[in-house]
């Protein structure tokens, strides 16, 4: 079979092929890359597969990183990207669960393609777009089936995450899992024991922003897997709402906001906790989570989109379509109040702490100064005073300080 790839991202990476071919090696397109081009899908990273040995690769391309040349692998800078580019190679056990104790170099692709973890995942092709399928992949394909290349226990006790990963391809793929590798998952699902809990956070994400993501929740909980995710296996609640999850969620800051609706009693910082994710993604999460209570309370309106971070958008506006279903989309309009806030930050705001105390020096130093700057804040955003030093001035003194500061 051969596939016309005339242009788009293969055709740039190209000139690595050629230039491995020029010098003697074997060179192939390998991967998802080569899978989501038979799906029809966007191609993401493009990985090549060669004979050369690491050293050799260094040695033709002027700008290598050796991000994982113990294990054949290195970094090809062309053009601006960044290509992976590992030597065809055999492994030996996995004593970590994760890595290879050793690898042996190869001379065939074939015994290159028998190490990886999927059929759908052991294509490869050439630059002229020819396909090398010895594991039945494509067939995998129009099966819409996922299944391993060779034995599935063998596969997932070499790296237990391959298990997770099954689950996330059923998310963004749709496909389902072939027999003997079901079988397998659901024997030895507690294998996950020994994974890494950042491993399996990271694969947890991409499954749940899948477009299939109702199809491998109800994966996940059939074969139990949720015994051995932190927080989640301890809450039968939780459990219960993911059961009927059905929407795609992009982040972890997305996941833990909804996470946190349909369980209160769990809080964000023992998620995070447990999680082991970053203050950041805390924090993203909080913000989420504000902006939906306050969206309760008082709807969309100048003052939540304001202190809700632009690049969190997208989440709350995917959340809120979990949980109160029946709105009509507010994107145009989030939007359009956006773009028409006075103001973007409280550095923005004419007035400040030392204003505050010229107005008022009989005052001491105190929270009473935050208290007026939020209020000031609030009340320029909504619009209810003009961000203009005199008007704030006169505002402070006849509305704010009467009732708040006295």
């Amino acid at each position: 079979m051969v596939i016309n790839m005339l242009d788009g991202p293969f055709l740039r990476a190209k000139k690595i092929i050629d230039l491995l071919e020029e010098r003697g090696h074997q060179a192939y397109f390998v991967g998802g890359s080569v899978r989501d081009l038979l799906l029809q899908r966007s191609i993401g990273d493009i990985d090549i597969t060669t004979s050369a040995l690491p050293e050799q690769v260094q040695a033709i391309f002027p700008k290598v990183i050796p991000v994982g040349i113990e294990h054949g692998t290195v970094i090809v800078r062309m053009a601006g990207q960044s290509y992976e580019v590992t030597t065809f190679r055999v492994e030996g056990n996995y004593s970590d669960y994760r890595h290879p104790d050793h690898v042996q170099y190869v001379d065939r692709i074939e015994e290159d393609l028998a190490r990886r973890d999927f059929t759908i995942n052991g294509i490869a092709m050439d630059k002229h777009g020819k396909i090398l399928d010895p594991f039945g992949g494509k067939q995998a394909i129009e099966n819409q089936l996922i299944q391993t290349v060779g034995t599935a226990t063998e596969r997932f006790k070499e790296d237990p995450l391959r298990m997770m990963r099954a689950l996330r391809f059923a998310s963004q793929l749709g496909f389902s899992l072939e027999a003997a590798t079901f079988a397998a998952l659901t024997s030895h699902i507690n294998w996950l024991e020994k994974i890494a809990i950042e491993r399996i956070a990271v694969e947890m994400q991409k499954l749940f922003s899948g477009d299939h993501v109702e199809q491998a929740i109800k994966l996940l909980l059939e074969v139990e897997l949720e015994r051995y995710l932190p927080v989640i296996r301890n809450q039968n609640t939780l459990v219960g709402a993911l059961n009927n999850h059905q929407v795609p969620l992009q982040s972890w800051s997305e996941m833990l906001a909804c996470f946190c609706q349909y369980d209160p009693s769990v809080s964000l910082h023992t998620w995070t906790k447990e999680w082991k994710l970053s203050n950041k993604t805390k924090q993203d999460a909080s913000y989420l989570l504000e902006a939906i209570d306050y969206f309760n309370k008082e709807q969309l309106d100048a003052w939540l989109v304001y202190r809700l971070p632009e690049h969190l958008e997208s989440g709350f506006l995917r959340l809120l379509g979990i949980f109160c279903p029946e709105l009509q989309p507010l994107s145009a309009q989030l939007c359009e109040i956006r773009e028409c806030l006075p103001v973007q930050s409280r550095q923005e705001i004419v007035m400040d702490g030392n204003d505050l105390i010229s107005l008022f020096p009989q005052r001491s130093r105190g929270p009473w100064l935050n208290t007026v700057l939020q209020l000031l804040e609030e009340h320029v955003v909504l619009g209810k005073v003009a961000n203009e030093k005199q008007q704030l001035k006169a505002w402070v003194t006849n509305e704010i300080y009467p009732t708040t500061l006295d």
